[in-house]
């Protein structure tokens, strides 16, 4: 498999923020909407990749962003959330309404 000037630098960049740099895998598809990189970390490493208000991912956007436009294409970028993270743990308001049955 080829990899990408923008796979590649997203890789870099994410695999020195991380302490499981191992787990870190990114899948690149191109549509007529431009290139889409899919993020997978491990979910001890989400907050990193995230930040704090969501700084971090967004300044990981920006750059790729720059890769894009060097390369005439269009960046995007997609964190997938990891399977156990904190968010699937979480119930919706409507289950949490639902369980107080008034």
């Amino acid at each position: 498999m080829q990899k990408h000037l923008d796979q590649e630098f997203l890789e870099y960049v994410v695999k020195s923020l991380v302490d499981n740099p191992d787990a870190v895998k990114v899948e690149r598809t191109v549509d007529e909407m431009g290139v889409l990189l899919i993020l997978d970390v491990s979910p001890e490493d989400m907050g990193k990749i995230i930040g704090r208000s969501g700084k971090t991912a967004q300044a990981i956007r920006s750059l790729l962003r720059v890769v894009g436009m060097k390369n005439h294409a269009r960046v995007t970028l997609k964190v997938n959330e990891p399977v156990g993270g904190k968010r699937s743990a979480m119930q919706s308001v409507d289950d949490a309404m639902e369980g107080l049955k008034i």
